[in-house]
């Protein structure tokens, strides 16, 4: 039928299969008041697509359409959206499109971690309609979860951002990343490579932690004042011991990871917040913790407010992703997922030329 009663995309069928896809017909939520309808005309690929479609965090709904860094303009609004979306005006959608908006957490602006919340992809809404990603035609969403982009910013430049970025932004904005503060990074790639660069925007002194020094020029490159081989570096963590405020893991493995050392790292009552998540778990001694009081947490994308502020700071300063692109349909989603599972991207894929494939 096509838009606007069905969308089309690319989805993954099977998981012994996974960076393979077909174009499939499929019909989302039903249109509300509030409801944004939006044209993507480019979406980043998240490590988050390829532990999903390879069952690495459990098996998913099949069939599965992945996206969640997603750019587009609007095409439709319901009767009850604000006057800032209008038609043809160009947005974004990241990792979660449907919250309550009503319970205690999200009336303190902590939607992300509303007991009900809804992700872009590979979830239902509470009516039993299944939510459907960015390698797609189209998506309806919520106006909450749909964010303005400012006329600075690149389309396929601010696309990793609206997941990727605020991802790590969040936590960094949360636990006071500024002007006299030292914040460690661990990891450079699709998550680490924006954490050096907001933290370095925001006025903190960096710290960058990274297992050999292959990525060190990059790293300097993104901002960092400091860079720390762990592999190579002899006593790192003692030499580093309280040095540091706040740590942001952006690791994608636990494989091999010195948590102990990394927490040795942090002053009195510093916070080490995970925002990587291996799909196996870390392990620490008690005993760490009790040295220096330090905190071990995580953190979920952020609310409204702070992406909307992310995506100003990153207007104001020029900042935009390491990426890639490629263009949408069988063969550079297959490639994407694959190089992105193997590690071979510097430092995310970005899909684009929507028209060509999407009447």
């Amino acid at each position: 039928m096509g838009y606007p009663e069905t969308f089309e995309g690319y989805a993954v069928t099977d998981t012994n299969q996974w960076n393979t896809v077909k174009k499939i017909e499929f019909k989302p939520k039903p249109f509300g008041p509030k409801d944004v309808d939006i044209k993507i005309i480019a979406c980043g690929v998240c490590g988050s697509d390829v532990h999903t479609v390879n069952a690495g965090w459990g098996k998913p709904d099949l069939p599965v359409i992945p996206g969640h860094e997603i750019v587009g303009t609007v095409v439709k609004v319901g009767e009850d959206v604000s006057s800032e979306y209008k038609v043809g005006a160009r947005v974004g959608v990241g990792a979660q499109v449907g919250a309550c908006l009503e319970c205690e957490t999200c009336l303190e602006n902590n939607e992300t971690y509303c007991p009900d919340w809804v992700d872009t992809y590979n979830d239902f809404y509470p009516d039993g309609s299944k939510t459907w990603g960015g390698y797609s035609s189209h998506i309806r969403v919520h106006e909450h979860f749909v964010f303005p982009i400012p006329e600075k910013l690149q389309t396929n430049d601010v696309a990793p951002m609206l997941c990727a970025g605020i991802t790590t932004y969040s936590p960094l904005v949360r636990n006071g990343a500024g002007p006299g503060k030292k914040v460690g990074i661990i990891g450079i790639g699709g998550l680490g490579h924006f954490a050096i660069m907001f933290a370095k925007a925001l006025g903190a002194e960096v710290y960058t932690f990274s297992r050999t020094n292959s990525k060190k020029e990059d790293a300097l490159k993104l901002g960092t004042d400091h860079f720390i081989a762990t592999y190579e570096e002899k006593d790192w963590a003692t030499k580093y011991a309280r040095k540091l405020d706040l740590i942001i893991s952006c690791g994608n493995s636990s494989k091999n990871f010195d948590l102990d050392g990394y927490l040795k790292c942090l002053r009195v009552h510093g916070k080490l917040v995970s925002v990587g998540l291996p799909e196996e778990p870390f392990t620490v001694s008690p005993a760490t913790f009790i040295k220096n009081g330090s905190l071990l947490g995580s953190s979920h994308l952020g609310n409204r407010q702070e992406m909307i502020d992310m995506l100003k700071l990153a207007a104001e300063k020029g900042i935009k992703s390491w990426h890639e692109d490629l263009k949408v349909g069988e063969e550079g989603i297959s490639e994407a997922l694959k190089r992105c599972h193997d590690n071979d991207v510097h430092y995310r894929f970005v899909l684009t030329d929507y028209d060509a494939k999407f009447a």
